[in-house]
């Protein structure tokens, strides 16, 4: 039996996620979140294989507590997926440091932190999965959400080199890029200001209107999970990233396409600066 622990399970892909697995005889789940009645959704699904944790993923000291409690639960965690996170819209200019800085603890220091949580009972097991959800603005970018993608380019580079540090352990590391889906991330789960400086009119109705957004977004929360669990269950098939959604797809090949014709047609300019 495979023990999932998910954090950020109270809405969107966690509960997506826990909700599938809770369904499955041969899987325990490990299901986080800041409030207990967030959790309520899956007593229905509990004979024993389920264990709720109240942590915030912003403090370090209640991750480490959330990582005993959880390895007090099942001995072997199989597999981690970094889920917690909160969504930010504002202009560079605009954005209110403090609560860039708490995203930051959120969707990126936290997953640092319950990760290093976590690895030593990996290394000691030589085995599992780490699953880092990132974003499809972890791979290109788009006005009103540069923080937002500062830190989901955080969790992409975060995980490429921790796939590199423990891959000889056993370990795999998955990153996944959704595009938007109709899950509370650009709702109850983000913070948006309003562009005050007339420069940045033109994108007052693009933050306005997030959550409408969010609501018609082509992306459902169900497939995404089930393809994250098909990804991880596939073994030596499991790729190393997982853009999931058309505008993942198309706007990140678009952007790797840009930038090797750019970093290509400087070529003799970049290779000049090594003193041969």
């Amino acid at each position: 039996m495979k023990t999932w622990m998910i954090t950020g399970t109270s809405s969107g892909f966690g509960k997506a996620l826990a909700t599938k697995l809770a369904l499955q005889n041969n899987v325990k789940v490990i299901a986080t979140a800041r409030k207990e009645k967030d959790l309520a959704y899956l007593d229905e699904y509990d004979h024993g294989q389920i264990k709720k944790i109240i942590v915030d993923i912003a403090d370090p000291k209640a991750i480490r507590e959330a990582a005993k409690q959880a390895l007090n639960f099942s001995e072997k965690i199989d597999v981690l997926v970094n889920n917690a996170g909160l969504g930010y819209f504002s202009t560079i200019e605009e954005s209110d440091m403090q609560a860039v800085r708490y995203m930051f603890e959120v969707d990126f220091f936290g997953l640092a932190e319950m990760t290093n949580a976590l690895l030593p009972q990996f290394r000691t097991n030589q085995d599992g999965v780490i699953v880092n959800i990132s974003s499809a603005l972890g791979l290109t970018t788009l006005p009103t959400m540069g923080f937002y993608s500062a830190a989901k380019f955080a969790v992409e580079g975060y995980s490429d080199a921790l796939r590199q540090e423990i891959s000889s352990m056993g370990i795999k590391v998955l990153t996944v890029e959704p595009s938007g889906a109709r899950t509370n991330w650009a709702g109850s789960s983000s913070e948006k200001k309003i562009p005050t400086i007339a420069a940045y009119e033109q994108f007052k109705d693009m933050i306005e209107t997030t959550d409408q957004a969010v609501d018609n977004a082509p992306g459902d929360p169900m497939l995404i999970a089930q393809a994250i669990i098909d990804a991880v269950n596939s073994g030596d098939e499991m790729p190393e990233h997982l853009p999931l959604g058309e505008f993942a797809y198309q706007a990140s090949l678009s952007k790797l396409r840009s930038l090797m014709s750019e970093i290509e047609s400087h070529r003799e300019l970049s290779l000049s600066t090594d003193d041969k």
